[in-house]
């Protein structure tokens, strides 16, 4: 036994309690992963000679390996907060045009809209244009506007409603403001040319009820569904749909048929004359009214579909990344749009990657170059979780006891050196 045994153990085991103390210290660390130190014995080569009983002169660190298992993941409040279930690594641009690797996902906006983590390097991925096809090169950093959501004018107005058949054919003359003279009535609101919202009231009158079939009349009379009228008003105006209207009396927009089970013929679909301006001054053209699955049972009324009315101009609200890296920016009308998607990167050695610190890695010789950068949900790569991060892999309880271990290790090999000291002094004592 000699000092150099154990010297090399105080070494290596002093060396395990820093990793053991470095996983320890980043146990609440977002995305870091542990690390494990795996130790090599020594033996001093035999000089001209081939012999097997040779004795070790030590150990040493052979290398320190991280281990990149998944984390658990926890969810916040920030919706641009990500987190990887299961392989891939987020890819950051650096201010020196590097290209660095996390799966730490605390990611904000900085001044300019780019999405960036705490080191301000940029998140990378790629543009998308508003039917959600890429518009721009893979890998590029990821930007988000405050551009707002442009008005959608009304156009084909989609009407789903039952008009109850039970209903009697009203007394007196159309009038909005008699309730007696029609039958049913819904509203809308819809936006004009230039994003202004009108509001339209669609009152529904039956002109006629449905007929019997008489084969034996002269001639016969074939079965027929009930005939109704439908009229509209726009921001309280009772002429302002009603362009063809004498004297103030509303004309109807349409006039239309049941067949005799209640349902409409396909492709009941009416034009709405041009509304001028309204109380906003602003007019609604262009517009059909499509009634086509609207039907007349025998039934409560109600409308259970009334679409194509348009929106009007939104400002943004916030953003939304979805699990396959869509980042939608959503606004105050309601409207959602696609403008980027966040890319991941792997390799095929994980072990290889050069840990460069603040949760970060650099590719390297070992590690290879990264494979190309894919969407989050393709080929080997995890599914992104917005509004959550991935925590640190570190198992304290395992650390600890890794620790006690470690710690028994280094006394014993104290413990060697104290003893070759004795043995050394006893032989200076001889006489």
């Amino acid at each position: 036994m000699g000092f150099q045994q154990g010297l090399s153990g105080l070494n290596t085991s002093s060396k395990s309690l820093e990793v053991i103390g470095n996983n320890v210290a980043n146990a609440n660390t977002y995305g870091a992963k542990s690390s494990r130190a795996e130790f090599s014995d020594m033996y001093a080569a035999s000089l001209g000679g081939s012999g097997n009983n040779g004795i070790g002169i030590g150990a040493r660190i052979g290398a320190v390996a991280q281990q990149f298992t998944q984390g658990n993941i926890s969810t916040t409040s920030n919706n641009l907060d990500l987190a990887i279930n299961g392989r891939g690594f987020f890819a950051l641009a650096t201010p020196q045009g590097e290209t660095v690797y996390s799966r730490n996902g605390q990611f904000k906006r900085d001044a300019n809209g780019y999405i960036v983590n705490n080191e301000k390097h940029q998140l990378l991925g790629q543009a998308l244009d508003a039917t959600g096809a890429p518009a721009g090169p893979a890998g590029s950093p990821v930007q988000l506007t405050n551009d707002g959501s442009a008005p959608q004018k009304a156009s084909a107005v989609t009407m789903t409603a039952n008009l109850d058949a039970r209903a009697t054919i009203p007394p007196v003359a159309i009038d909005f403001s008699n309730s007696k003279s029609y039958n049913f009535v819904t509203s809308q609101t819809a936006y004009g040319d230039n994003g202004a919202p009108v509001a339209l009231n669609y009152y529904f009158r039956k002109v006629s009820d449905a007929v019997a079939a008489n084969p034996s009349a002269v001639p016969p009379v074939a079965a027929a569904g009930s005939q109704w009228s439908v009229y509209l008003s726009a921001d309280g105006n009772t002429n302002a749909a009603s362009v063809n209207s004498a004297a103030g009396v509303p004309t109807p927009v349409a006039t239309f048929t049941f067949n005799p089970d209640g349902s409409l013929p396909a492709g009941t679909v009416f034009g709405i004359p041009s509304i001028p301006g309204g109380k906003n001054g602003q007019p609604l053209t262009g517009v059909t009214l499509d009634m086509s699955k609207s039907t007349e049972y025998s039934g409560n009324y109600a409308v259970t579909d009334l679409t194509g009315g348009g929106y009007a101009q939104g400002n943004l609200s916030d953003f939304l990344i979805e699990s396959d890296g869509t980042v939608k920016a959503r606004y105050t009308n309601g409207q959602s749009k696609a403008i980027a998607r966040v890319q991941l990167a792997d390799f095929k050695n994980l072990n290889g990657l050069q840990p460069v610190g603040a949760n970060e890695w650099k590719s390297t010789n070992a590690s290879g170059d990264p494979l190309p950068l894919g969407a989050p949900g393709s080929g080997v790569y995890g599914l992104l979780q917005s509004g959550a991060l991935e925590e640190s892999n570190v198992d304290l309880t395992g650390e600890l006891v890794n620790m006690i271990v470690a710690q028994r290790a280094y006394q014993a090999n104290a413990q060697t050196i104290k003893t070759e000291d004795q043995v050394l002094q006893t032989l200076v004592n001889l006489r």
